[in-house]
């Protein structure tokens, strides 16, 4: 087999050599529970106040403003649900984009308000400021970018179409790789995205929002996050970010010259393929194609058995290579479809290699079916 080139990073980025050093360091030492009084526990809580504090300096935001959750999925859930607990006087309607991670679409539910994007996967501004005018309307949600094609979303502007109701952003693909717009009264992260360990969620509440958890409240993060938390991992967690925006600048110059030339090469030397996405205003290190009469799941196996990790199908919703809602409400192919996302360990000639081999796979594939 060929030596392997990992190019998911998008689900999940390799640990970085800092998070791997924290994490080691701190096993022996962040082990006890924080809120104890014995030395091992005021030990756990000053090695959890200095991960919250590098974390929210990581966010742009004070300390006393994030709450740390056990993956970007629960901090989602959590934090949406306690808005709109807080806000059940107002309404209980969200308004989101069509194309949320799926555990915005979960928690609003019948809820959700849902907001068509044009064929690059950015939101109808103009649909989503009159929805978010409307009574009864507890929240407003808008991701910064969009996981899949890597399209960036107007979050300034909904900030101030939004007035007094409150807007939530999922920025778990961005944190790590570029600063998020203000306006924001909500924001959540995932620690995997950037080179921390799994497992490590966030999620920071401005000052002045009002929320109350949707479950019983413990001690442990006024009630956002119950349950002991993993002291090592959140050190390892910050470290990772800390090193990740050091790189940022030099990484994502990098990246985005790569996805240029993978977008060219792939669009030149694949026929009956769709590249998609904003080819400008967008993530610098991910990339999404769908070819025509091809299977997903077969060119991911395919690709797979060549040295390649891509993803395929909705990147979100489930194992299952199910079509994806985000490529579904753009209005382009929904099957056929890679995702490309690179990690800081991607190197060119695995970029290359990986353009090379593309369109003989995917005319084998279309051979075999008979196309």
């Amino acid at each position: 087999m060929n030596e392997r080139a990992y190019l998911d990073a998008a689900s999940a980025e390799p640990l970085h050599p800092a998070a791997r050093e924290m994490l080691l360091s701190a096993v022996d030492s962040g082990w006890a529970d924080p809120v104890r009084l014995h030395h091992e526990g005021r030990t756990a809580r000053l090695l959890l106040d200095n991960a919250r504090a590098v974390l929210a300096q990581g966010l742009g935001v004070r300390p006393d403003e994030l709450y740390l959750t056990t993956s970007g999925t629960a901090a989602i859930h959590a934090g949406l649900s306690a808005v709109l607990t807080a806000r059940r006087r107002v309404g209980g309607a969200v308004v989101h984009s069509a194309v949320e991670h799926s555990a915005v679409l979960h928690t609003a539910g019948e809820a959700g308000v849902e907001i068509g994007v044009d064929l690059h996967g950015r939101v109808d501004l103009d649909a989503f400021a009159a929805a978010v005018r409307k009574p009864g309307v507890a929240v407003a949600v808008l991701q910064s970018a969009n996981h899949e094609v890597g399209t960036r979303q107007p979050i300034e502007a909904a900030a101030a179409a939004c007035g007094p109701v409150p807007l939530f952003v999922d920025a778990a693909a961005s944190i790590g790789h570029e600063v998020v717009s203000d306006g924001w009264s909500v924001l959540t992260a995932s620690a995997h995205k950037w080179g921390g360990p799994a497992g490590v969620g966030l999620l920071a509440v401005r000052k002045g929002t009002r929320i109350a958890p949707a479950w019983p409240m413990d001690e442990r993060e006024d009630g956002l996050s119950p349950g002991f938390p993993d002291v090592p991992n959140l050190l390892a967690a910050a470290a990772a970010l800390q090193a990740r925006l050091a790189e940022a600048a030099e990484l994502d110059r990098q990246h985005r010259g790569w996805i240029a030339e993978i977008r060219q090469r792939v669009g030149a030397d694949v026929p009956d393929v769709e590249v998609v996405g904003d080819p400008e205003d967008r993530l610098p290190h991910v990339l999404t194609f769908s070819c025509l009469y091809v299977d997903g799941e077969a060119l991911v196996t395919a690709l797979d058995a060549e040295g390649f990790s891509v993803s395929s199908g909705s990147a979100c919703t489930s194992s299952t290579l199910r079509p994806s809602h985000v490529l579904a409400a753009m209005g382009v192919l929904t099957h056929g479809n890679v995702r490309v996302s690179l990690a800081r360990t991607t190197t060119y000639g695995e970029i290359d290699r990986f353009c090379r081999v593309l369109p003989g796979i995917v005319q084998r594939i279309r051979a075999e079916v008979g196309m």
